[in-house]
Formats: C-alpha cells, structure tokens, sequence
C-alpha cells in the first residue's frame, strides 16, 4: 500500500510528522483528522531503502537514540522525548524511523510493540529488554544501561577495526612494493644479465622465474582468487560448511580464543542488563542465541537454553557448552551461590574485555615488526638478486 510522509499539528498546536499508509492523498488526509490532527503537509513518501523500511541501524545510530532516548525520558513524557530526537536527527533514515515509533506511541501502543513494527531497525533483545523495563516502570534505568551497552560494542569495535587500519595499511603497502619490483625492475635488469650471456647464480634465477609467472600468469592467478572467493563465499551460506568453518576459526591458536572472549564477554553484559531488568535468563539467552554470528557458538548457546530449561545452573550450562572461559565460569557459578549473578557477569564481562585489549594489543605490537621484518627480508633477496651476478661479472672481469 502507498505511503506518506505528513506533518501535522494535534489539539494543542504541537507539531507531530511521521509515516502513514493510506491508498489515496484524500484517504490519508482523512485518516490523520480521525486522529485529530490537522494535516500541514502530506507528500508519498520516498521508496529508499531505511531502517525500519527492512534495513537495521548500525551500532553508532542506536547507541545514540538510545542514550538520546534515556536522557529524554527521564525528564519527559515518551511521546515528547520521540518526537524531539525525531525531529532534531540529521539522518533521514532515522528521523523516519523515530516519527513512525512515535506515531505508534501516539496510537496507544507500548514502545517495544510500536519498536516491533520497524522492520528490522530495532534487534529483538533490544525490543525484549525495552519491554521488560516498560513492564517493570524503569524504562529510563534499562534504557540507560542499554545505551551503556551499545556504546561500549562500539568502542570496542572501533578499538579493534582503528587497530588493525596499521597492520592491513602496512600488509598492502609490503605486497605492493614486491610485485612492482617483481613486475617492473627485475625485468629491467634481466635483460641486462642476457646480454652477458653467462650463467647466473641460483638465487637470480629463482627471482626471475618468480618474476615471469607475476608477468605472465598474475591476472590469471588473480582471477583464480577473486573466483574462489565467490564460491567460497556462496559455500558459506550453507549451514554444514558455515559451521565447518566456524568451527575451524575457534579452533585457531590466537584468533579463537579472542572469539570466544568476545562473545563471552557481550553474553555475560547482555545477561547481567537483562538480569536486572527482570528478563527471564531463559528468554534472554535464547534471544541472545540467535544475534550470535558463529554457529559453533550460537549452537552451544542453544545447548545452554535447554540445559538451564530441565533444571540446571548458568555455570554448570556454560562448563558443558565448553567454549566459554574459566574465569567466566568461576564467576557465574560464585554469582549464582552468592545470589549477585548480574553483578558478577557484569565484572567477569569487564575482566573478559580488559584481556582482549591486552592481547590484541601485545600481539598487534609483534605484528607490526614482523610485517617490516618480512618485506625488509623480501626486498633484501630481491636486490641481493640483482647484485650477484653484478659482483659475480666484476670479478671474472678483474680476474
């Protein structure tokens, strides 16, 4: 059904704009004044793709509608606080996104219902954790504590990706600098060396046959790759495969480990909000589940629903699945013996945080020299090619 973008004033001279589906400008025009507003503009609205139009909002957005929406709603009705943040947002996905929610409030609904019929903008733990603050009066706390959340996803993400800018920067850089000297220099001065007509050392030969294949057979094997990556890549849409691999990721040494403290450390934050909001564990986990992106953790996730739904405990859940940390573990099973599980996930997920940090910093500081060391080495080779034989001639010529 068409849609319309108005904007309108209510009884009391406040202006309220959002989102209406209607079949004709004179239907929805009609369907505005049973609500008793007073249609100042009403224009169909763009067919682009937004949140709450079936796309979702990054990380950066909901985090700031929340924090937005938590300082707000502390001192102000809901409707008013969502009407603000709408009208003041400079992202025209958002603001519409937000007019619309407000425009569900407006119609009676409760916030996560209103959240619930925005496509995918809103994640359902986000909508289950607004619901149980709305059911429990403390909507601004939970949304405060959710907005805490989002923010630090964000940081860490930031952290991560503004980490690894150098070390990928670098790689780039290091591959670069030796398909130009392979694709351009050696060849230069192998023409040089055919002239002379003698033998060449074996390090010489080695480099310019590595340098024909690059000339000869570099868009091919290119080619190959950019191939493989499209099947690969079409493979991993199949379960069995994507859970091969996965599997295979936390099986490695350092990059395992680090995916597993992640995701151990965004479960024990996400419970321990939940925990406090009155979130049943059980509904918490498995909505948690299913926002997992590894299947090899997600079905271990599963596994600890099912486990804690036939009478078990969080730890005794956690220490069967066998993918979670034993500082996590100790810490969810003292909360559990203590009666203080929310607190103590809270401070395993901030221990579990801190460790990530150390390790991708210690190792990103061995990495980085070890990219300079390599490409030193390569391009080392690659001019002690090209000398040899130079030294070589001089000394047949001395000789």
């Amino acid at each position: 059904m068409p849609a319309f973008d108005y904007s309108a004033l209510d009884l009391h001279g406040r202006t309220r704009a959002g989102t209406i589906a209607a079949a004709t400008q004179g239907e929805a025009r009609a369907l505005l004044e049973t609500r008793r507003l007073l249609p100042v503009s009403l224009e169909p609205a763009l067919r682009q793709q937004a949140p709450g139009l079936g796309g979702r909002f990054g990380t950066k957005d909901l985090a700031l509608l929340t924090r937005q929406l938590a300082t707000l709603v502390a001192s102000a009705p809901l409707e008013e606080a969502l009407r603000t943040i709408g009208s003041q947002s400079d992202r025209r996905g958002v603001r519409r996104v937000v007019m619309a929610t407000h425009a569900q409030v407006l119609e009676g609904r409760r916030l996560a219902d209103a959240m619930a019929q925005q496509g995918k903008a809103f994640p359902p733990l986000y909508r289950a954790m607004v619901a149980a603050g709305e059911s429990s009066g403390a909507l601004p706390q939970i949304l405060e504590r959710l907005a805490e959340l989002l923010e630090r996803q964000q940081q860490v993400r930031a952290k991560m990706i503004g980490t690894l800018v150098y070390p990928a920067a670098l790689s780039l850089t290091a591959i670069a600098v030796v398909i130009a000297l392979m694709s351009f220099v050696v060849p230069r001065v192998v023409e040089q060396f055919d002239s002379m007509g003698r033998a060449l050392p074996w390090l010489t030969r080695t480099v310019i046959a590595v340098s024909d294949f690059i000339n000869q057979s570099g868009w091919l094997v290119l080619g190959a790759l950019v191939v493989a990556g499209a099947v690969f890549a079409h493979l991993l849409k199949r379960d069995a495969v994507r859970l091969q691999v996965d599997g295979w990721l936390l099986r490695l040494p350092l990059l395992g480990r680090m995916l597993r403290d992640l995701h151990a450390a965004r479960m024990s934050r996400t419970l321990a909000i939940m925990l406090d909001s009155g979130l049943p564990l059980i509904e918490g986990l498995a909505i948690t589940g299913r926002t997992v992106g590894n299947r090899v953790l997600r079905a271990a996730t599963g596994a600890m629903v099912a486990a804690i739904d036939e009478g078990g405990s969080l730890s005794s859940a956690m220490k069967r699945a066998g993918v979670f940390p034993p500082t996590l573990l100790y810490m969810a099973g003292s909360g559990e013996n203590s009666g203080r599980l929310a607190p103590m996930l809270d401070r395993a997920a901030d221990y579990l945080e801190r460790e990530i940090d150390t390790v991708s910093n210690a190792t990103l500081s061995l990495l980085e020299p070890a990219i300079i060391i390599v490409l030193g080495g390569v391009v080392a080779m690659i001019v002690l090619s090209i000398l040899l034989p130079i030294l070589q001639f001089n000394a047949m010529a001395l000789g």
